[in-house]
């Protein structure tokens, strides 16, 4: 399985209200994709120093439901709707991962 982990930080003019928008757009969009394993997103809870205000993380089984997911509609949607004006910086990692491992 794969993990895949984005990290953003906003743009300065980004609001809460944006945010917590963008959250909902995120987990609605996620419970309608059916190759993803586990999904979670949210704001930076900044217990260590970082410069990401935010991180999504997604579980798929393989490269290709990663893709899938990256280049859904769905996905694609979200980010015209609230992502493209909101990122000032993103950084995404892959990580393998086990079997029956839970998000």
């Amino acid at each position: 399985m794969i993990l895949h982990v984005a990290l953003f930080t906003w743009k300065p003019e980004v609001g809460p209200e944006e945010v917590e928008a963008v959250t909902a757009a995120l987990e609605e969009m996620a419970s309608g994709l059916p190759m993803l394993r586990g999904y979670r997103c949210g704001v930076n809870l900044r217990l260590r120093p970082s410069p990401a205000d935010y991180a999504v993380v997604a579980l798929v089984a393989d490269e290709e439901a990663l893709a899938a997911y990256l280049d859904s509609p769905a996905h694609a949607a979200v980010y015209d709707a609230h992502l493209a004006r909101m990122i000032e910086s993103r950084q995404a990692v892959q990580l393998a991962v086990p079997d029956g491992v839970a998000l």
